[in-house]
């Protein structure tokens, strides 16, 4: 173990505690600390573990592993990527860490993929420390705005084909991407048959949650859908995105888009055809909580 100290490492291990689930907690072995600082607006830390790569915290919460994130970040984007018949203008809120945009990119149609993330010290650190994931950075269709996501789209209307919101939790810098008003903008700055998708919790833990932020979404976009993927290293094994449509006869659940069988293989370690239709099957007490 290095020098650098940190809260929530306890006798080599790290230990991710927080209200938003009580009474459990994921804990990951430590190998060594790469480092820590407080930015403007979080606390960043970014160690080594023993099993699960590389792994970036932020407000002692993770944000992703080197060993899982492709199953987060591949169904938060390609969801919504293939959800639209031919999508050129894509915005990322957030995801800093630039997995999201490794994803986007992969898609030929793509013109331009705009990354709107506060925090440039997410942004820099990535780059430095998680290159598997930063990598869409170099991407000559890829262009940086550090500013609250929040504020850059009160600037747009009609711009963007498909909008991704990967954030963090709804404490802290992340808050108001959770809020009706928040989606308002979306809708707004959406062109005609444009799509989100936005992280949207776990079922076991936040269904209360889910089910206003469901309800809000409906009051806003007329195609509204959540589904999930399992990754081992959020909050108990998932988690959820809403994915929604300005177009009122758009299916979600089945991909207007694919890629091909080779294209798969070759682009994507967790999504494929058939787990975009399975992602919105959900067990019958979450299916009933957001009907």
């Amino acid at each position: 173990m290095s020098e650098i100290t940190h809260p929530t490492i306890v006798d080599g291990w790290f230990r991710e505690i927080s209200g938003m689930w009580p009474g459990q907690a994921m804990t990951l072995k430590v190998k060594n600390v790469i480092h820590h600082e407080k930015s403007k607006y979080q606390d960043v830390l970014i160690f080594e573990s023993t099993d699960y790569g590389t792994v970036l915290v932020l407000d002692n919460v993770i944000q992703c592993t080197e060993r899982d994130e492709f199953s987060y970040q591949e169904m938060i984007t390609h969801l919504a990527m293939n959800s639209h018949p031919n999508p050129k203008k894509v915005l990322v809120i957030g995801g800093g860490d630039g997995g999201v945009l490794r994803e986007v990119i992969k898609h030929d149609c793509i013109e331009e993929a705009i990354l709107c993330d506060i925090d440039e010290a997410v942004i820099r650190l990535s780059k430095k420390y998680l290159p598997g994931m930063a990598i869409g950075y170099q991407h000559p269709k890829v262009k940086v705005h550090v500013g609250d996501g929040f504020k850059f789209l009160d600037d747009y209307k009609n711009e963007f084909d498909v909008i991704i919101t990967d954030s963090s939790d709804p404490e802290g810098p992340a808050e108001s991407l959770f809020q009706k008003p928040y989606f308002e903008l979306l809708f707004g700055a959406l062109k005609e048959g444009g799509v989100i998708s936005t992280q949207a919790e776990n079922q076991w833990l936040h269904l209360p949650l889910i089910t206003k932020l469901k309800a809000d979404c409906k009051e806003v976009f007329p195609t509204v859908e959540y589904a999930y993927t399992t990754i081992p290293t959020y909050p108990s094994g998932q988690i959820g995105f809403m994915v929604c449509c300005k177009d009122a006869t758009r299916d979600l659940t089945k991909p207007v888009r694919s890629f091909t069988a080779e294209e798969e293989n070759k682009l994507c370690r967790y999504y494929n055809q058939e787990i975009h239709k399975a992602a919105f099957v959900l067990p019958t007490f979450v299916r009933n909580a957001l009907r």
